[in-house]
């Protein structure tokens, strides 16, 4: 699928930054964090586990377990698979993008997209920022139809690692997934978008009532192997017949 190059050469950051915003559901299938909304402190960190498709694992930072779920036991009978026709939609893994030279979507699949999430929906559109970007390329004849403009994006460091930093402003077709919790707030917004996974990592309101608000997100893994046993809250494990069972069989007769 290729991935950013870093340094840029050769692309308009601008485009890259957009189409880095539109790649993350064929950038990564796992991911571990942790994950705190701002303003906010250590104590309200949450570290999560999450596989897709809609796995989700949460606990707080001393391991107290808030939010467990699989995601593969979904209910789908006759009347929901007749009545929709997003029933019918792939996930996106599974439905080809339209990829620009340096392997990050430009365009987006009709798809069956979505990312689990808790509490509100500032997790699940950090995890797949496309709102940020929309599904494709705007006409060049209206530039003012992009979701949000943006200053020029520079690359930093963010925990480590490689992402694209630049200042947003909402336009007025901005949309956001969540109209409560918005990536992009009223005024300027600063974003980070990570560089091999496509997911923002960071995001903090400059501007007005919502200063200061935002989100910080610090991977500890990505594309590791998750067992269903992980994201479930009662261990459904059988008895591993190798270990010595002890019976209590009462005093001898």
């Amino acid at each position: 699928m290729g991935s950013y190059s870093a340094g840029g050469q050769g692309f308009d950051l601008s485009s890259t930054f957009r189409n880095l915003c539109r790649s993350s559901p064929w950038k990564w299938t796992s991911l571990r964090f942790e994950y705190l909304e701002r303003p906010g402190t250590g104590a309200t960190m949450v570290r999560a586990w999450l596989r897709r498709p809609g796995a989700l694992r949460l606990e707080t930072p001393d391991g107290q377990l808030l939010h467990s779920t699989t995601g593969i036991n979904d209910s789908r009978d006759d009347l929901y698979l007749s009545s929709t026709r997003r029933s019918w939609l792939l996930p996106a893994h599974l439905v080809t993008p339209v990829y620009d030279d340096a392997g990050l979507v430009r365009r987006r699949p009709e798809a069956a997209y979505g990312e689990p999430s808790f509490g509100n929906g500032r997790l699940a559109a950090a995890l797949d920022p496309v709102e940020l970007a929309g599904n494709a390329p705007v006409p060049l004849e209206f530039p003012d139809t992009n979701p949000v403009f943006l200053e020029e994006p520079r690359e930093v460091d963010h925990e480590g690692r490689l992402a694209l930093e630049t200042i947003v402003t909402r336009s007025r077709t901005y949309v956001p997934s969540d109209p409560a919790e918005p990536l992009a707030h009223t005024g300027r917004t600063l974003i980070r978008i990570d560089a091999g996974t496509g997911v923002c990592v960071a995001s903090q309101s400059l501007d007005g009532d919502s200063s200061g608000k935002g989100h910080w997100l610090k991977f500890l893994a990505v594309d590791e192997y998750m067992l269903d046993d992980l994201f479930l809250a009662e261990s459904m494990n059988l008895t591993d017949v190798r270990r010595h069972i002890p019976w209590d069989i009462g005093p001898a007769a």
